[in-house]
C-alpha cells in the first residue's frame, strides 16, 4: 500500500516538473515567435508599401504620425500612420494607398494643349484636410473648421471651397494659379515649348503664359545635407506651391543639370531660389559660370538664397538673413524672391602657386565669393573640417556647428598655432608691397559679413574708413592678432587691423606650413604664392527687408557715397 502511495507520488510530480517546464518554454518562446511574426509582417509591409511608392505617379512619404489632424482621402476615417503626397497634399491611411493611387490624379507637370501656351486649365480640387486659417473663395470664411474630412483645395491656386459652396462650374472653371501665378511655370507651357524645340523654333517670349508681362518662373535648389536638415521639409512645401518641375534635390541633381531648365524659358526672367549654405550658392555659382562658357549668357538666372548653412555671411550680405529655422512661411519666401532687387556680386580667382624648382604641379584655382585668410579662422575651420569628416553624423545642427568653432578659437587662444605670421609672409596690393605689423592672420573680403555675421571691415565703427561694397571691384584686406582678437571684434570691442583695398591681392608664404580657407574650405598649405584677381560678376537678388541698425548705418553710407561719385561723374 505504502509502495503504490510512493509510486503515485513520484508520478504526479514528475509531471508537475514537466507541466513547469512547458509553460516556462511556452512563456518564453511565445512571445519570441510573436516578435518574430510581427517583424516578419512589418518588413513585408514595408515591402508592399515602398513597391506601391515605386510605380505611383503620387510623391509619397510615410509617416508615422502625422503633424495635424488629418483624414484619409479615400475612407474618410481619422489617421496616423499614412502616407502624404509632396506634390499635391493628398493624405491616406496606409491601408488606402493602392486605392488613393487609382482613384486621384497628382500635379501634371506637362499636359497637352491644343490652344498654345496662352491656354488655360480646370482647376484641380483635392478633398479634405485644407491648410488652417484658410478661407472659402465664394462665401469668405474659414475652411476646415469641422472633425472630419470637408471642404476642397485646388494643387495649383491653393483656393478653397467649402462642400456647401462647391459648384458645378467651379469644378470646370479656369485655374488662375492664384497668387505665385508670376512663379509658377504652367503644364501646358512645357509642352508647347518641346513642341516649338521640334520645329527649331526659340522665340520663347511670345508664349509667355496668361499673357503676362512679368513673368519671372522661379527655380528652387535645395541641398538637403545643409545645416540643420530643413531642406527635405522644404522640398515639399515649395512642390505643394508650384510646379513639382521646378524644385530640385541637389543630393540628386547637380546643379549644371538643373539649371538647364532656364534654357526653357524667356531670357533675363528666370530667378533661382537657393536653399543651402555658403558653399551650395558657390556651387550653383559655378554652374552659372558654366552656362556662359557654352553660350548661354542670355539665360542667365538671379540668385536669391534660403540660408540654411551655419555662417551664411553671403545671405547676410543680400539682406536674406543669418540663418532660416522655419520662423518664416514659404509662401512669405516666395514673396520676398518676387520683390527683391537685382544686384552684382564680384567673383574672384584665387590662384596657389607652390614654391619649388622641380615643382610641375599645376596651380590650385578657386573661385571666392566671400573671403580668403590665412592664419587662426582659416585653422578653425580646418579643425572643425577634420572633426566632421571624422563623424559626420554629429554635426547636424547649427548651433552644434558653432559651438565647435568656439572650442576650436579657445583652444588656439592658449596654443597660438600661427603666431609671427608678418615674419612667414609678404603681403602686396595692386603691385605694392605692405609692411606688416606683428600678426597671426590676415583676411581678404569680397563681402561686408565675416565670421558667422560680423561686419568685419567697420569693426567698432568708431574710425573713418573708406566703404566696403560686394560689387565694386576691390578687396579689403585686413589683419588679426589672434583668435582672441577675432572674438573681440565680434562682439565690436575692437577693430581689425585695415591694411587696404586692392583690386588684385598678392600673398608669398615663404617658410613653413600655414591654415588657409576659400569661403569655407581649408587646407593646409606649405611654401607658395597666392594671387587675388577678378573673375566675373553673378546676378544677385537682394532683399531689402527687415535691417538691424547697423545694417541700415551701412547701407545708408553706401547710399551717400554712390550718390556723391554720380555727382563727381
Amino acid at each position: 500500500m505504502e509502495g503504490t502511495e510512493s509510486r503515485s507520488g513520484i508520478s504526479s510530480s514528475v509531471v508537475a516538473d514537466w507541466s513547469l517546464v512547458f509553460w516556462t518554454l511556452c512563456s518564453v518562446i511565445l512571445p519570441v515567435l510573436i516578435t518574430l511574426w510581427c517583424s516578419f509582417q512589418r518588413s513585408r509591409r514595408q515591402v508592399l508599401i515602398r513597391d506601391i511608392f515605386r510605380k505611383s505617379k503620387h510623391d509619397w512619404h510615410y509617416t508615422d504620425l502625422f503633424g495635424q489632424p488629418s483624414y484619409c482621402c479615400v475612407c474618410a476615417q481619422h489617421i496616423l500612420q499614412g502616407a502624404f503626397c509632396n506634390c499635391c497634399g493628398l493624405r491616406v491611411s496606409e491601408g488606402c494607398l493602392k486605392k488613393a493611387d487609382q482613384l486621384f490624379l497628382c500635379k501634371e507637370i506637362m499636359m497637352r494643349s491644343n490652344g498654345g501656351a496662352h491656354s488655360s486649365m480646370p482647376h484641380h480640387w483635392i478633398r479634405g484636410n485644407v491648410p488652417l486659417c484658410s478661407c472659402c473663395m465664394i462665401c469668405k470664411q474659414q475652411c476646415g473648421t469641422q472633425p472630419k474630412l470637408c471642404d476642397y483645395r485646388c494643387v495649383w491656386c491653393q483656393y478653397t471651397v467649402h462642400d456647401e459652396c462647391m459648384m458645378d462650374c467651379l469644378k470646370t472653371e479656369e485655374c488662375t494659379f492664384g497668387e505665385f501665378r508670376d512663379l509658377i511655370i504652367p503644364p501646358y507651357y512645357l509642352s508647347t515649348i518641346n513642341q516649338m524645340r521640334k520645329d527649331k523654333r526659340t522665340n520663347y517670349e511670345k508664349v509667355v503664359p496668361y499673357c503676362r508681362k512679368h513673368w519671372m518662373p522661379i527655380i528652387i535648389l535645395a541641398n538637403t545635407r545643409s545645416g540643420n536638415n530643413m531642406g527635405e521639409t522644404l522640398l515639399g512645401e515649395f512642390k505643394i506651391l508650384l510646379n513639382p518641375v521646378q524644385v530640385f534635390d541637389l543630393s540628386k541633381t547637380a546643379p549644371a543639370k538643373a539649371l538647364q531648365l532656364c534654357t526653357l524659358l524667356p531670357c533675363n526672367a528666370v530667378r533661382v531660389l537657393v536653399c543651402g549654405g555658403d558653399g551650395t550658392v558657390g556651387w550653383v555659382l559655378d554652374a552659372i559660370d558654366e552656362m556662359k562658357i557654352k553660350g548661354q549668357e542670355r539665360y542667365i538666372p538671379q540668385v536669391a538664397i534660403l540660408p540654411l548653412g551655419t555662417g551664411n555671411d553671403l545671405s547676410n550680405t543680400l539682406g536674406w538673413g543669418a540663418g532660416y529655422a522655419g520662423e518664416v512661411p514659404v509662401e512669405q519666401i516666395l514673396r520676398n524672391v518676387m520683390e527683391a532687387d537685382g544686384v552684382k556680386l564680384d567673383r574672384w580667382k584665387v590662384q596657389v602657386t607652390n614654391k619649388g624648382y622641380y615643382n610641375l604641379r599645376k596651380p590650385k584655382v578657386f573661385t571666392m565669393n566671400n573671403y580668403f585668410s590665412i592664419g587662426p579662422d582659416a585653422l578653425m575651420a580646418l579643425n572643425f573640417h577634420a572633426h566632421r569628416e571624422k563623424t559626420p553624423s554629429l554635426f547636424s545642427s547649427r548651433i552644434i556647428n558653432k559651438a565647435v568653432y568656439f572650442f576650436y578659437g579657445t583652444k588656439d587662444c592658449l596654443v597660438q598655432e600661427c603666431k609671427d605670421l608678418n615674419k612667414k609672409v609678404e603681403l602686396e596690393l595692386d603691385g605694392e608691397r605692405i609692411e606688416l605689423p606683428n600678426l597671426e592672420g590676415i583676411i581678404v573680403l569680397n563681402i561686408g559679413y565675416w565670421g558667422g555675421g560680423c561686419r568685419l571691415w567697420e569693426g567698432m565703427g568708431d574710425e573713418p574708413y573708406p566703404l566696403a561694397r560686394h560689387d565694386d571691384g576691390l578687396l579689403e584686406v585686413v589683419g588679426v592678432h589672434g583668435s582672441f582678437h577675432c572674438a573681440q571684434i565680434q562682439v565690436k570691442l575692437a577693430n581689425p587691423v585695415r591694411l587696404g583695398q586692392a583690386h588684385t591681392v598678392r600673398l608669398i608664404l615663404k617658410s613653413s606650413k600655414m591654415p588657409m580657407q576659400v569661403d569655407g574650405e581649408p587646407w593646409a598649405q606649405g611654401p607658395c604664392t597666392v594671387t587675388i584677381t577678378h573673375k566675373t560678376h553673378a546676378l544677385m537678388l537682394y532683399h531689402s527687408g527687415e535691417q538691424t541698425d547697423d545694417e541700415a548705418s551701412s547701407m545708408s553710407e553706401q547710399d551717400h557715397a554712390r550718390e556723391q561719385t554720380d555727382e563727381d561723374v
